[in-house]
């Protein structure tokens, strides 16, 4: 008899009361998940207090559930979890210790980044924001602990079917680490391999002990022989262990794997690059530029500051970690169809006149009325600088990126020359955030972020269209991708219940390189009504806005806007997606003014 045919035999002896509780427990554990799920991964609303009561809801509903398993099924699937955490943690250990090969979960994680539809992409972008990667990583656990807690069970009656499952298990990892991180055969097998066979070995303890002290087991009857009670287990191939014995060996492994998992993680921190960033100072920059005017950052109350915090400039790319490149030894490598390639360490780049730059970065996948766009003052210098020192080929089209991690993204020769592209090393006054491309990154106006900003920059490759496709083009996105024209409504928030009376309408717009001529705001179907806008710091940044609203008729209302650019064009009207290169269309919102 099947495990699952087992199962259902066990609960349909049970009475309908029994039956019950357990059918509601189910529903209530499929909420949970779901809810816990949307709180770790919605940053607005991830509070400590938050996670803390979801976490103990959660634990207080597993108990109930397992209480409500038969004993020996409770068994098997608290083994099965157990098995799959020790797994893991050791596979975080050996990928630890073997630096290039890395985290097993991690290069899954970014094989499937590398792997999924745009749409996919899209989809999770929209859905979880900025903490998509972070979304992926709680999915790939959840789904790693839901194949152990179907494992226990099976592996009480068909051992080896259960640890040739988990061998195939770990034959992604495998694979995984070896696409992601470019290593040998060898030594992509070692995390998770080793991992697995701690999984199987785990679970075979768990479920199949050997003759061993019964830890807790039933007092010796009287008469018998004095010495340690021994739990026999022959002839019962899925004999468990007494309830005293498991719960000690259960509460050993999670010890076990927390200290090994943490272990793991405190090795791979070995080469984090937090300790070259925090010694680093920044050199003064030539001509430094004046403080934001208070005509420019006009900030209006609910307005997105007109300088992004570094702490909530968006983060978009395909690492699950963040790569950790240090200064020591760095070097930035200039080649492809130039005369001469060079090599400019970090001592060359810091040498130079830096001088600092207001951008605004907008992500391709930023949907209307999003908030995937920053502005900060980055310090760096021109990329043309290295171009010029190098020497540009006849018949090169493209400059392209390439970043630590094998990212690459590509934009025309032109857009060095026209704008102010840069070879950025600062932001907001600070060495570049770690996540946000320490040490080197490139900035360039006008063009969105996937081609044209790339983070951790390790090559940049003079070449041409026709010879080379950046990471995203054959996923489906354009090869060039000049930003759109775009106006966001950033207060009031829709569905907001209004008071009579003046409402402020605010929000920012943005046309990188051409500059916003003109703001318009329309209430319902009424007339487009010219809002104020900030002075203009550069056209290479955003500009705010405000419009005040005189809110008299009670109900529900329409607010739009809509932004011309400095050349005279006016965003669309119609919606479209932001693949292949960027999203069009009027940001709206909808509120109710109360009687």
């Amino acid at each position: 008899m099947t495990p699952l045919r087992t199962a259902w035999h066990d609960l349909r002896d049970r009475s309908p009361v029994h039956q019950g509780l357990l059918v509601a427990w189910v529903a209530l554990v499929v909420a949970l998940l779901v809810q816990i799920f949307r709180i770790v991964t919605a940053g607005e609303v991830a509070t400590a207090t938050t996670w803390y009561v979801a976490a103990a809801t959660a634990l207080l509903l597993v108990g109930i559930g397992l209480a409500l398993l038969g004993s020996d099924a409770r068994k098997a699937v608290v083994a099965g979890l157990l098995a799959a955490a020790m797994g893991v943690a050791v596979g975080e250990l050996v990928g630890g210790i073997l630096t290039s090969a890395g985290s097993p979960v991690v290069a899954v994680g970014g094989f499937a980044i590398d792997n999924v539809p745009p749409g996919a992409k899209d989809f999770a972008i929209d859905t979880f924001g900025t903490n998509d990667k972070r979304a992926l990583i709680i999915g790939t656990l959840i789904t790693l602990a839901l194949i152990g807690m179907a494992l226990g069970p099976l592996a009480r009656r068909r051992p080896k079917v259960a640890a040739g499952i988990v061998v195939l298990v770990s034959l992604v990892g495998v694979y995984a680490t070896r696409d992601q991180n470019a290593v040998g055969l060898l030594v992509a097998v070692w995390p998770s391999l080793v991992g697995a066979a701690a999984a199987v070995g785990t679970l075979y303890l768990l479920l199949h002990p050997p003759a061993v002290l019964a830890l807790g087991a039933e007092p010796t009857p009287a008469g018998a022989a004095d010495g340690p009670a021994v739990v026999d287990t022959s002839g019962q191939r899925d004999a468990m262990p007494p309830r005293r014995q498991f719960l000690v060996a259960a509460g050993t492994t999670i010890v076990l794997a927390g200290a090994v998992a943490g272990t793991g993680r405190f090795l791979a921190g070995r080469n984090s690059a937090a300790a070259s960033r925090a010694d680093l100072v920044l050199p003064r920059p030539v001509d430094p530029l004046p403080p934001i005017p208070a005509s420019v950052a006009i900030n209006p109350e609910g307005v997105t500051p007109f300088i992004t915090p570094n702490a909530d400039f968006y983060r978009i790319d395909i690492n699950l970690t963040v790569p950790q490149v240090k200064t020591d030894g760095y070097a930035l490598t200039v080649k492809g169809m130039v005369d001469q390639e060079l090599s400019v360490t970090w001592a060359d780049l810091i040498d130079r006149e830096l001088r600092e730059y207001d951008i605004t970065l907008t992500c391709v996948s930023n949907q209307i009325g999003d908030t995937l766009v920053g502005n900060a003052r980055w310090l760096g210098f021109p990329l043309r600088e290295l171009l010029d020192e190098a020497g540009v080929q006849d018949g090169a089209d493209q400059i392209v990126g390439r970043s630590v991690d094998g990212y690459t993204g590509g934009f025309p020769l032109e857009a060095a020359y026209d704008r102010d592209a840069i070879v950025a090393i600062g932001m907001n006054g600070e060495p570049l955030p770690l996540e946000h491309g320490f040490p080197v990154r490139l900035v360039t106006p006008g063009i969105y972020g996937y081609l044209s900003a790339i983070k951790w920059l390790d090559e940049v490759e003079l070449t041409t269209y026709a010879d080379f496709d950046s990471y995203w083009v054959p996923r489906g996105y354009a090869e060039k991708a000049p930003i759109k024209t775009m106006s966001r409504i950033d207060t009031p928030d829709s569905f907001d219940q209004l008071p009579r009376g003046t409402v402020m309408v605010g929000g920012i717009a943005y046309a990188q390189t051409r500059g916003i001529a003109e703001v318009e705001v329309q209430i319902d179907d009424g007339e487009w009504q010219e809002a104020t806008l900030g002075e203009a710091l550069n056209d290479d940044t955003w500009v705010q806005w405000i419009y005040e609203w005189d809110a008299q008729e009670p109900g529900g209302h329409s607010i739009r806007v809509r932004a011309t650019d400095g050349t005279g064009e006016t965003q669309p009207e119609e919606r479209t997606e932001p693949l292949p290169d960027g999203a069009t269309g009027w940001h709206t919102v909808r509120v109710t003014v109360e009687g």
